[in-house]
């Protein structure tokens, strides 16, 4: 019988070639666009006897496009490839390849394993070897991240739970993807939290691609070169509640992970209100990822009154200075987030901001008010203001909410990446579009043959 992904390969090369070139192209364009914060990120793959040749194929294209949008490179991205069934392959080290050319070619040489699902097999060997110095994983710091991506399409034939739990107190972040009769059980105990963001399931194989944009959003950070002062003002009102103000807690988190917190770059500083004003911390005194997250956790709740107007003046007037730690010349940017109406006039503060250049998000859960949401924020409005009436809700707000703090005339600005993305993914399914056309002609030839 007629082994086809070969075939396929070959016919890639030859009837393909003009959508590869686009692709080559669009490609050479992410040069300098947007800079994909440093990490190293290890796909684990099932690669069973369920998992049919054709669909091996549509895994390792998945696999390819993921890898189109990161800044591969030794001191950025780093991407490795472990093959799993019965048994577990190295295919890709961390170390091996450090362009993106490099690693597809490699990428679409991996052959399917096609014996059972070790899956508990693979994660453990994942964290002895693959993640091993030895194999090029740098040690784990606030400015470097561990990722794994396991993508699966069974029920294991060993135990996850355990293993995955290893994993993650290593620092590992683990990502599961299931496919078709996946057990979503074994997802879960596989996958970091918040579930919600590190569990995806697709009904089949034929469209993993549409998981592509949430991994390539998942790993791009701010432009590399670009300087921001963020200040958080957040509403510590009687009516938001102890359990709701920790999940605010961990929305601010959320949101400081996607930052390049540093000494030269993003500095980050909190401040709380409610009948009154109270600075947590000022900008610059927490220049690691770590410090700063922990001194969210730590912030206290203040209840009372919903003071926004005043909290507003504080920002611009105190949080902003120069003697509370901002920077001349750097980009300043204020995320207000409250729940409920504001019981001072916040016209005028909101006024100012926007004047001083500001850029200002508002963020509304529960009975905030939309038009004073909208009064607060940067134009334009429907990208700086946000609502939602569930706090359980807000992991959503923080995906959406993308601070751009490029500069307009810089090449890594954020709607340059957009379009490198849509000519990839365009040049990407006419190319999906010629396969499809040809795997017809194949089957047709196929059943002469026979």
């Amino acid at each position: 019988m007629t082994h086809t992904p070969p075939l396929f390969l070959l016919l890639l090369s030859i009837i393909g070639a003009q959508a590869a070139v686009d692709v080559r192209t669009a490609a050479a364009m992410a040069a300098g666009l947007c800079k994909t914060r440093p990490t190293d990120i290890v796909f684990i793959i099932d690669s069973s006897r369920s998992v049919r040749p054709s669909e091996f194929e549509q895994v390792k294209v998945f696999l390819a496009k993921v890898i189109e949008g990161l800044d591969v490179g030794p001191n950025a991205t780093r991407v490795g490839v472990v093959n799993y069934a019965s048994r577990v392959k190295n295919e890709v080290s961390l170390k091996t390849h450090r362009t993106k050319a490099g690693l597809i070619k490699a990428v679409t040489k991996i052959e399917p394993l096609s014996t059972g699902t070790m899956t508990g097999l693979a994660i453990q060997f994942a964290l002895n070897v693959a993640f091993s110095d030895a194999e090029g994983a740098r040690v784990k710091s606030p400015d470097i991240s561990k990722v794994a991506i396991i993508v699966t399409d069974g029920r294991p034939q060993d135990n996850v739970k355990d293993v995955a739990q290893r994993a993650r107190d290593a620092g590992i972040e683990i990502f599961a993807i299931g496919v078709g009769r996946v057990d979503m059980s074994t997802l879960r105990q596989m996958a970091s939290d918040p579930l919600d963001d590190h569990v995806d399931y697709v009904e089949s194989y034929s469209v993993i691609e549409k998981l592509t944009k949430k991994f390539q959003e998942a790993f791009c950070a701010a432009c590399s070169n670009s300087a921001t002062d963020v200040v958080f003002l957040i509403d510590g009102s009687k009516s938001v509640r102890p359990e709701n103000f920790e999940l605010v807690k961990k929305w601010i988190n959320q949101i400081v992970d996607k930052l390049d917190v540093s000494d030269s770059k993003a500095h980050v500083g909190l401040v709380q209100y409610s009948s009154q004003v109270r600075q947590e911390f000022p900008l610059g005194r927490y220049n690691n990822k770590k410090d700063l997250k922990d001194a969210v956790k730590k912030m206290a709740y203040m209840e009372r009154g919903t003071m926004t107007g005043q909290a507003l003046r504080y920002l611009t007037d105190n949080s902003f200075a120069a003697g509370h730690g901002a920077r001349p010349g750097v980009t300043k940017v204020g995320i207000v987030f409250t729940d409920g109406r504001s019981q001072d006039y916040i016209g005028d503060a909101a006024k100012k901001a926007k004047e001083h250049g500001f850029k200002m998000y508002a963020v509304g859960v529960g009975n905030a008010v939309e038009d004073e949401l909208k009064e607060i924020a940067s134009e334009p409005t429907a990208e700086h203001y946000f609502y939602t009436a569930d706090f359980k809700a807000m992991t959503q707000i923080a995906k959406k909410l993308q601070i751009n703090i490029c500069q307009e005339e810089d090449p890594c600005e954020c709607d340059s990446l957009v379009k490198f993305q849509k000519k990839v993914e365009d040049a990407l399914q006419a190319l999906t579009k010629k396969l499809d056309s040809m795997s017809k002609r194949i089957a047709l030839l196929e059943n002469k043959i026979v």
